[in-house]
């Protein structure tokens, strides 16, 4: 197993600023499943999934979350890194304001 294997979640999460699950698999996930989604207030929808467990994918169904006002969810997703793919678990991050300039 090569050390990048092992330090690459520590790597991610310290890039994402903030403690995040993360791992690395030589296969690509397959595509998205489509979700169903209906409004509902104050819930906020959490995309489902591909997990990879041993040599299988599995789907993990998406899920409502109770919104937090002042924070906003930055959804999980698959990273290609060269040969590999990377899972970076989605966060709840501080919305911030800012100025856009031209």
């Amino acid at each position: 197993m090569r050390l990048y294997k092992i330090f690459a979640p520590l790597l991610i999460a310290g890039m994402a600023g903030c403690a995040t699950r993360a791992y690395v698999v030589a296969d690509a996930p397959p595509p998205p499943r489509e979700e169903v989604v209906a409004f509902r207030p104050g819930q906020v929808w959490i995309h489902g999934h591909w997990e990879r467990h041993g040599s299988r994918w599995t789907w993990r169904d998406g899920r409502y979350e109770r919104e937090r006002p002042g924070y906003v969810y930055m959804e999980g997703r698959w990273q290609h890194n060269g040969r590999e793919h990377v899972w970076v678990d989605g966060a709840w991050r501080r919305r911030t304001t800012g100025v856009v300039r031209r």
